[in-house]
């Protein structure tokens, strides 16, 4: 059996890839491993389960629940909110551990399972590789230890869970909104009906699209992944800015008045910037991923800022962000990191402090993206190939070298294996996009070929 944990939890097409079983068995085992430490006389272990409004997050939602009660954890159901609300609500509410259901940008077919241990943060390598062995080892054969009795979990919603988490965003903004009028695309998703509150809460004036979640319609046509809606709304209403999220809202990107996307290198770069001149920014440093555009790499070195790169995801960001007492990260993507106000990227909360900067400033949106100048870039997702073998195949590894050859010192070559889609990304960097476009092209080529 392949590794069934990718860089973002456990994914798949719901009810095929991810079934109830599955979830099931998985919830089992996590409670086994995450719940163990705090397995003492007297304690009984908690876990919070919120999920994103997929349609099938219903049935997953019941499967989790049903494994974690069955293994004698205590459940507190907090319902359709945010990735990051329900790692702050793990935190907050003292959980041995929390499970998010989402596929976050991920189309609505598909869905996944997302652990949190104690105080709210991402499980590392080791941890998932447990829990998928221990889950390996019951689902063959060995019997699980089921409490019966008075041992069985409880299950309980918690509807406070949203008020909790908004309250929060509000008392760590640095400064009110009032005077902005910005529109958010909420993706149909698990943020619908929290960051227009938060937003309202903060001062500004709010219109949103993509807020009417049915089940089926998460991230169709609109979000982060989408931007030509909220681009058309920002211009129509007038408005200062704009802020889209992603299905579970762990990630942000940004789209000036004028229409114009602020991606979240960019978005990184103006809070580096924020954070420095209010002395949280520690270290003067940011971590980002080798994804960063070159662009941010620069505009970090012409400002005094310290740069350090990990591999892609955003649990590899945080773990260098943990490890060295970093205060913010993040991924082009717009995951974006504030260590100090949460424990994960968090989609709402980033558009809040991108806002708040320019409200206290009384620069434009543009202006302040302005600090660092996008080099052209091209990704290319090459679909239907092998994606296990794209550090071992000598063709490709040829392609790349004589690709580097002719870019030269201007520009870059980056290939990888996605970690929750079977495909693999090809991106290119070179001053001229021209340039960029042809060998990005070429190795796509190359990459279908071998590895096709």
């Amino acid at each position: 059996m392949g590794r069934l944990f990718g860089t973002d939890g456990v994914r798949g097409v719901a009810n095929a890839d991810l079934t109830a079983e599955l979830a099931l068995g998985l919830s089992v085992a996590a409670a086994h491993v995450l719940a163990e430490a705090g397995t003492f006389e007297g304690h009984r272990p908690t876990a919070v389960v919120g999920r994103d409004p997929r349609a099938s997050g219903e049935f997953l939602e019941a499967a989790v629940v049903a494994g974690l009660a069955s293994a004698g954890v205590d459940v507190l159901r907090v319902g359709v909110l945010p990735t990051p609300a329900v790692a702050h609500l793990t935190g907050v509410l003292g959980a041995d551990l929390g499970v998010m259901l989402s596929a976050s940008h991920n189309a609505m077919p598909d869905n996944g399972i997302k652990f949190f241990a104690r105080g709210g943060h991402k499980l590392a390598d080791e941890l998932e590789d447990k829990i998928e062995a221990v889950y390996e080892e019951h689902r063959t054969g060995a019997p699980w230890e089921r409490p019966t009795g008075a041992g069985v979990g409880r299950v309980r919603d918690v509807g406070e869970g949203f008020e909790t988490y908004v309250s929060h965003l509000i008392a760590v903004l640095p400064n009110r909104l009032d005077g902005l009028k910005i529109v958010l695309d909420e993706a149909h998703g698990a943020a619908a009906r929290v960051s227009p509150e938060a937003f309202s809460r903060a001062g500004a004036e709010v219109v949103t699209i993509g807020a009417e979640p049915d089940g089926l319609n998460i991230n169709d046509g609109c979000g982060s992944t989408h931007l030509d809606l909220l681009k058309a709304a920002v211009v129509e209403h007038g408005a200062d800015l704009g802020i889209a999220h992603d299905g579970d809202a762990d990630r942000c990107l940004a789209v000036d008045a004028a229409g114009n996307e602020v991606d979240g290198d960019q978005i990184l770069a103006v809070l580096a910037l924020a954070m420095r001149e209010a002395g949280t920014l520690r270290g003067d440093t940011v971590v980002a991923t080798v994804m960063s555009n070159l662009g941010f790499k620069l505009a970090m070195e012409r400002e005094g800022l310290n740069l350090v790169q990990t591999a892609v995801g955003d649990r590899y960001v945080l773990e260098s962000m943990k490890e060295n007492g970093y205060a913010l990260g993040g991924e082009q993507s717009g995951h974006v990191i504030v260590l100090d106000h949460a424990t994960t990227g968090d989609g709402t909360l980033t558009g809040l402090m991108l806002a708040a900067r320019v409200a206290a400033t009384g620069k434009s949106l543009a202006d302040l993206a302005g600090v660092m100048e996008r080099l052209p870039q091209i990704l290319i997702n090459v679909k239907d190939v092998d994606k296990s073998r794209v550090t071992t195949s000598g063709e490709l590894a040829a392609a790349v070298i004589e690709a580097e050859r002719e870019l030269g010192s201007t520009g870059r070559v980056l290939l990888r294996s996605s970690g929750t889609e079977p495909l693999v990304r090809v991106m290119v960097e070179a001053a001229d996009i021209e340039q960029a476009r042809a060998v990005a092209q070429r190795l796509a080529d190359v990459v279908k070929s071998a590895l096709g």
